[in-house]
C-alpha cells in the first residue's frame, strides 16, 4: 500500500494488479448498510416520452475490447464489489458509436479497456452516500441521475495492441484528484497524448468527456433514454 493521502486523509492509493494505483475513499458508512438504504429507495420520478431501452452487452462486440471492470472486485474507490457479475452494458445506439472509436484507436495501435458502462441507480446511490461531500464532484447525484444510468455512460482506457498492456495515463482510474481532469496540464508529456488521443476518437462519434474525469465520457443520446435501476443478473444475455 502506498503512503500518499489525500483530502484529510480520508483517501489512500493502494497498488492494482496491474501495477497502477487505486484511489480509494473510505466511505461514510459501511457499504452493506448503504446497498441496503440504496435498494429499498427508488429513483426520480421522469416526465416525457423515452426511447425503450435496447442493452448491448460490450462483450458481445468483439473488436478486441478488454475489460477490467473494477465495480465487480475489491480494487475500486469503495474498495468492495458493487456488482454481482462483471459485465458491461450500453445503449445500442452508444455502443456502435463506440465500435466506430475503437476502430479510430486501433489503426493508432491501440484497443479499449472498459472499465464501467450502464450503471443500475442504486449504485449511483451507494456512491453519493459514501463519498465525503468534498468529494462530492466526482460523484453523480442520484436525485438527478447519472448518464451511466441510462445506460449512455462508458469509463474506459486504452492498451497497446503490441504489448496487451494499459497505457499509463495522467491519473489512475477513479482518483478523484485534479489529475484527472481532462484538460490536467501534469503528467508526461505522453501520457497527455494517450488521453487527448482517446478523447479526440471518442469525440469524433458523438461522447463528450467529463469535465473531472478523463476517463468517463456520455453519449450525446442520453436524454432520450429513462433512469435505469435494473441489476446485472436481471439483464439477459
Amino acid at each position: 500500500m502506498a503512503d500518499m493521502r489525500h483530502t484529510a486523509a480520508v483517501c489512500v492509493f493502494l497498488a492494482s494488479a496491474l501495477g497502477q494505483t487505486s484511489f480509494r475513499i473510505t466511505p461514510l458508512h459501511p457499504v452493506e448498510e448503504l446497498r441496503a438504504a440504496a435498494l429499498a429507495a427508488h429513483p426520480p420520478a421522469e416526465t416525457g416520452t423515452f426511447r425503450k431501452p435496447d442493452l448491448v452487452d460490450l462483450a458481445t462486440l468483439g473488436a478486441g475490447i478488454h475489460f477490467d471492470i473494477r465495480y465487480a472486485t475489491q480494487n475500486n474507490f469503495m474498495g468492495a464489489p458493487m456488482y454481482s457479475e462483471a459485465r458491461a452494458f450500453m445503449q445500442r445506439p452508444a455502443a456502435e458509436a463506440l465500435l466506430r472509436a475503437g476502430a479510430t484507436l486501433r489503426a493508432e495501435g491501440y484497443g479499449f479497456l472498459i472499465h464501467d458502462a450502464y450503471r443500475p441507480w442504486y449504485v449511483t446511490k451507494m456512491f453519493w452516500d459514501a463519498t465525503p461531500g468534498n468529494l462530492h464532484g466526482f460523484v453523480a447525484d442520484p436525485q438527478k441521475g447519472s448518464k451511466h444510468n441510462r445506460g449512455c455512460a462508458v469509463d474506459l482506457s486504452i492498451y497497446s495492441l503490441k504489448s496487451g498492456k494499459p497505457v499509463v495515463m495522467p491519473s489512475g482510474y477513479d482518483e478523484m484528484t485534479p489529475r484527472a481532469f481532462p484538460n490536467y496540464p501534469g503528467g508526461t508529456e505522453k501520457q497527455r497524448q494517450l488521453r487527448d488521443m482517446l478523447g479526440k476518437a471518442m469525440e469524433a462519434q458523438g461522447f463528450t468527456v467529463d469535465k473531472s474525469e478523463w476517463w468517463h465520457f456520455d453519449y450525446r443520446d442520453w436524454p432520450e433514454y429513462p433512469i435505469l435501476n435494473v441489476a446485472f443478473e436481471k439483464i439477459g444475455n
